[in-house]
């Protein structure tokens, strides 16, 4: 499939719709009511320190709604107003935030379901509306809701549709894509369906194999058996990894992926040599700058004292989880919560890396302390000014 030709023809269709519909004004004073918060900005307004008895409060400098996580609710919304009567779907969560998503629901905005882990299409129908979250959508998917009329209301990202413009770059000079992601994050799954062939690296020690096996070659069952969830239909490790261009979930921790960017670069020239690198090696800057801010201002915020960190974001939110590591990597103790309802009298429901949900008690220290916070680019600052006024009445509750 010439997915760049279909692209371009749902552009031109008169049922997609890549702007808003001039309800912009009132969308921001609805969003900024539900979203936006007074605490928040009076912590930003005190070079991101509040105190509180015996609690101080350190902000990130970066955190929270980004540009492009703005953009898609503002579009859900004016699509809501725009279309009052029209059926409204989503092909999946508009961003990885349960209080977000879920006031799309009170909004009368359906939800396409999975069945045995595929998307079910089957209750969409002509002239419906259809909502392409954030993350973007597949190709297949957009064919789809193109084929059955729907009118299409795509809010992708601008930096996602920069890596798919990335990855369609590799394919028609006929380099393999790596792509720095997750094989099953809806980001990564749109992207690869851009892509011509295609290998997914989850992390460093993932590219170090596959960078192994270029200069050495290895046992390609064991390969194909360690990525058959990750390369394109009818991968072959030793025919298609001969040239090769790099690609990332945008949503990834920047140092990695330039980390992964620099290894594929000097395995290729030690493989090809210098004067052949051109030809057997492209890497272009996909990596989003509101993530990169959001990572800077943690790594600044965990080189202070920090008695513990909160980090606040949906569970299934990959620059959360990122955001996460920084402060595990650090050894501070590090709570990711999704909303303020996961802290109770009794102790806090978290997650820790790579685990299930789990309940710590007595986890806030006595005495006076100081909790560092920051909040992936899906979470609203009504969300975090929930959390912080939490902290500060259950150790109040404690003086007391």
């Amino acid at each position: 499939m010439d997915t760049k030709a279909f692209k371009r023809s749902l552009n031109s269709s008169e049922n997609y719709h890549r702007k808003g519909f001039g309800h912009e004004t009132e969308v921001a004073g609805v969003m900024e009511s539900e979203y936006q918060s007074d605490l928040i900005q009076q912590i930003r307004d005190r070079q991101y320190t509040l105190t509180r008895g015996d609690v101080t409060i350190r902000l990130a400098e970066a955190f929270g709604f980004c540009w492009g996580v703005e953009r898609a609710v503002a579009m859900a919304y004016e699509t809501r107003q725009h279309f009052p009567t029209e059926r409204i779907w989503i092909t999946n969560e508009i961003i990885h935030n349960p209080s977000v998503n879920q006031r799309l629901r009170e909004m009368n905005v359906h939800f396409i379901s999975l069945i045995n882990g595929e998307k079910d299409f089957s209750g969409v129908g002509v002239g419906d509306v259809v909502i392409l979250p954030a993350f973007g959508a597949s190709v297949q998917e957009m064919q789809i809701l193109n084929d059955r009329g729907c009118k299409i209301v795509d809010t992708t990202c601008p930096w996602v549709s920069k890596v798919w413009n990335t990855v369609e770059k590799h394919k028609k000079v006929a380099h393999t894509s790596i792509i720095h992601g997750k094989y099953n994050h809806e980001e990564t799954v749109a992207t690869s369906s851009f892509a011509g062939i295609y290998l997914i690296v989850l992390n460093l020690a993932e590219a170090e194999y596959v960078a192994n096996y270029i200069l050495n070659g290895g046992d390609r069952h064991e390969f194909l058996t360690k990525f058959q969830q990750s390369v394109s239909v009818g991968f072959d490790p030793d025919r298609d990894l001969e040239r090769v261009g790099i690609a990332n979930q945008t949503t990834m921790l920047k140092g990695e992926t330039e980390q992964i960017g620099k290894l594929f670069e000097h395995t290729m020239m030690r493989k090809y040599g210098p004067d052949q690198l051109n030809q057997h090696f492209l890497s272009f800057n996909t990596i989003c700058d509101a993530t990169q801010e959001r990572q800077d201002a943690m790594f600044e915020l965990v080189d202070e004292k920090l008695d513990l960190m909160v980090v606040i974001g949906g569970y299934n939110s990959s620059n959360t989880t990122h955001l996460q590591e920084i402060a595990v990597d650090r050894q501070i103790p590090s709570y990711h919560i999704d909303s303020a309802e996961r802290i109770g009298a009794n102790g806090i429901e978290h997650k820790p890396l790579n685990c299930e949900l789990e309940v710590v008690q007595n986890w806030l220290p006595d005495g006076k302390i100081v909790v560092g916070i920051t909040s992936g680019a899906s979470t609203p600052d009504k969300v975090v000014a929930d959390v912080i006024e939490k902290i500060f009445e259950l150790k109040a509750a404690a003086v007391v």
